[in-house]
């Protein structure tokens, strides 16, 4: 899957979880760049990540995860 793809894919995740539907996403937005994402917005972003991309991330993955470009390599490497 091309990084093109996967950022798309993950556009339309956070404009779902966030109920938004202009969020501009870049490899270095984090948390603290995004009002209202919180640990609880975090399992519904990793949840419809799984879902999405039919995927499973393990525990190690999401604590290593500190930005969007971290979460798009992860999805590049098991997709």
């Amino acid at each position: 899957m091309t990084e093109e793809k996967i950022y798309a894919e993950l556009t339309e995740i956070f404009n779902d979880v966030f109920m938004a539907d202009d969020m501009k996403l870049t490899p270095e937005l984090s948390a603290k760049d995004v009002p209202g994402w919180d640990s609880f917005k975090q399992i519904e972003i990793m949840v419809s990540v799984e879902e999405r991309f039919n995927i499973k991330l393990n525990t190690r993955e999401i604590d290593s995860l500190r930005n969007v470009g971290d979460l798009a390599a992860v999805i590049a490497r098991k997709t």
